[in-house]
């Protein structure tokens, strides 16, 4: 395979991520409705932190570092968008 089709599997790749994403972040909307009607802080460290473990070890040792980084940020971002919807 050349470049460009390397190129064309990493768009399939990143538009396939993106539908997931907005999912995601969908999803996380509907968690701070629920966490802003029952009275809940958008921060739930100790879930976070079991997540982070159980993707660190699904990543495997080649891409643990890497899937960290990834999750934390979305983490991260999903916080910052639950936090932007309970003002």
């Amino acid at each position: 395979m050349d470049l460009q089709g390397y190129r064309e599997q990493i768009d399939k790749v990143d538009d396939a991520l993106l539908r997931l994403f907005k999912e995601r972040m969908d999803i996380s909307r509907q968690i701070a409705q629920y966490k802003k009607e029952h009275g809940l802080p958008v921060l739930d460290a100790e879930r976070e932190k079991k997540k982070l473990a159980e993707i660190s070890d699904k990543a495997g040792e080649a891409f643990r570092p890497y899937a960290h980084a990834l999750y934390t940020t979305l983490f991260e971002l999903s916080r910052a968008y639950q936090e932007s919807i309970n003002v």
